[in-house]
């Protein structure tokens, strides 16, 4: 590196493959093991060079990991150095999930034309929203992803993937103020979890000036192939990645299935995905790309579709309005006075199941949920056929509280005819001081997109709350910073649903197929 730091890295290549295109894996795990066997071998075994390096900081690379942070400067100097091997010849790709995706994304815009395609899995080019999900600090998956770098780096850290969310989930019951809870987790004060408490979730701020690439994905003239998954933490963001490269003239493949962060079943498709991809962009074989860029797996019916975009052309919006009684439909609301609930931060609402980074994050049953008292619950009559929704998803909700200070959160689950109640997608939005307590409030919460089919005799089930503890943490309704800790002020929190005050659910509309 140009600061004289040494970066480790392995080199594979195929037999008889002199100056064969190189696929460059950078990546703060390792390099070894069953992922270094894969990727290394199964891609040099196909007709690729591999170079797999360790980040700064991490399994003998030198220097110190700063999180986000030396990608982009230790990424072009990598390449740099790749284009003075004798080896190198004049053409390469880069590939991973997760951080190794963000590592692509720091250097894509500046790599130059010899990178010729991307595949890109589970992952986005910033990691702040996903951070700070619609303002409210994402405590979980914040505190876990710190804990497992941290013990990686120790002996014995090859078991961090299992002890990581049990040392979160102890810390976050323990009942300490959010800045201490890295000492319970790691027995240290964790650097990057004290950063991200520090810095909050304002791009403004020069802490993600140098870790937010999303400005440039759009610059970026690389073939990108996208792989997410519905129940993913980082999907609403790989989606605007999409989205941003569609709206500059590129044309991204996009697979989304029915898959969590740390799901094994992913990896497969990934690497298939990958490997044609790579055929197609450096070996000039596109023998093995579909004819459709999009493939999305619909939950519900269980079945893969093809469409030439995203959003998929044939979604409509359709507004299903908050009813008198509980009630969940399109037709407009009636005069009606608000419903209500309180919450306590000293007692969160918790939550079960949803996006989070290093957990099964597949739907869950939520009727031990909804029946707290700091949950409101409208639901659909049953449906007389089958409704898929696919696409964006979102509420615009009037609330009013008596703290300024509170959280937004709703959800939308499945309900069978047998009562179970399946969370499909959700998203939370803090408020702040926008206006002065019991002021009547238009909010708008954006959801984690969906493509899911509701089964005839199925109802559509919405919850609101104010609590999704410990995905985000609590809101102590005071505007304090979470890292203070101190007095909670609990919020008494209306919703209204009137001709004055409609609020609804946005639902991505699809005729079904078959």
């Amino acid at each position: 590196m140009p600061d004289g730091v040494t970066l480790l890295a392995d080199h594979y290549a195929p037999v008889g493959g002199d100056r064969a295109p190189v696929i460059l894996i950078r990546s703060p795990y390792g390099r070894r093991g069953l992922f270094g066997w894969m990727c290394g071998r199964g891609f040099a075994r196909r007709g690729f060079q591999v170079v797999i390096q360790s980040c700064r900081g991490g399994f003998g690379s030198g220097g110190t990991l700063d999180p986000l942070g030396d990608e982009h400067d230790d990424g072009l100097a990598t390449v740099a150095w790749m284009r003075a091997q004798p080896w190198y010849g004049g053409s390469f790709a880069m590939f991973g999930p997760s951080y190794l995706g963000y590592a692509q994304w720091a250097i894509a815009a500046e790599a130059g034309p010899e990178l010729k395609a991307m595949a890109t899995q589970i992952t986005a080019s910033q990691f702040r929203d996903a951070a700070y999900v619609g303002g409210a600090f994402a405590l979980e998956s914040a505190l876990s992803w710190t804990t497992l770098t941290d013990a990686i780096s120790r002996p014995f850290g090859g078991t961090a993937m299992l002890t990581a969310p049990r040392l979160t989930r102890r810390a976050v019951l323990s009942g300490r103020p959010v800045a201490e809870l890295d000492q319970v987790s790691a027995g240290r004060p964790l650097p990057f979890f004290q950063n991200l408490l520090e810095h909050h979730a304002d791009p403004a701020v020069p802490y993600w000036e140098k870790r937010d690439f999303s400005p440039k994905v759009g610059k970026v003239e690389a073939a990108v192939t996208m792989l997410g998954g519905w129940y993913d933490v980082f999907l609403p963001w790989q989606l605007k990645d999409y989205q941003a490269m569609r709206a500059a003239g590129r044309r991204p493949y996009l697979t989304i299935g029915p898959w969590y962060h740390v799901d094994r079943r992913h990896g497969r498709p990934a690497m298939a995905d990958a490997l044609a991809w790579f055929r197609a962009h450096l070996l000039d074989d596109p023998s093995g790309l579909r004819p459709d860029p999009v493939r999305l797996y619909v939950t519900g019916a269980e079945e893969w579709r093809d469409y030439p975009d995203w959003p998929v052309p044939a979604m409509r919006p359709e507004r299903w309005h908050l009813q008198h009684g509980f009630g969940l439909g399109t037709e407009l609301p009636r005069e009606d006075e608000p419903d209500r609930f309180r919450y306590h931060p000293d007692h969160p609402t918790p939550v079960l199941g949803g996006p989070v980074l290093l957990a099964d994050s597949r739907p869950r049953d939520q009727r031990r949920l909804e029946a707290r008292r700091d949950v409101l619950v409208y639901s659909s009559a049953a449906l007389e056929s089958d409704m898929e929704l696919i696409g964006p998803v979102g509420a615009e909700l009037f609330v009013r509280s008596s703290t300024p200070y509170v959280d937004v959160v709703v959800r939308v689950c499945d309900v069978h005819p047998d009562g179970r109640s399946l969370n499909v997608c959700e998203g939370v939005r803090r408020l702040g001081p926008g206006s002065a307590a019991g002021d009547i409030r238009r909010v708008l919460v954006d959801l984690w997109p969906i493509g899911h089919r509701f089964a005839r005799d199925h109802r559509i089930r919405v919850h609101v709350a104010a609590g999704a503890y410990p995905t985000i943490a609590r809101n102590p309704g005071t505007g304090r910073s979470l890292g203070l800790g101190g007095e909670m002020v609990p919020a008494d929190v209306e919703v209204f649903h009137s001709p004055e005050h409609p609020s609804a659910m946005i639902l991505p509309l699809c005729a079904p197929r078959g």
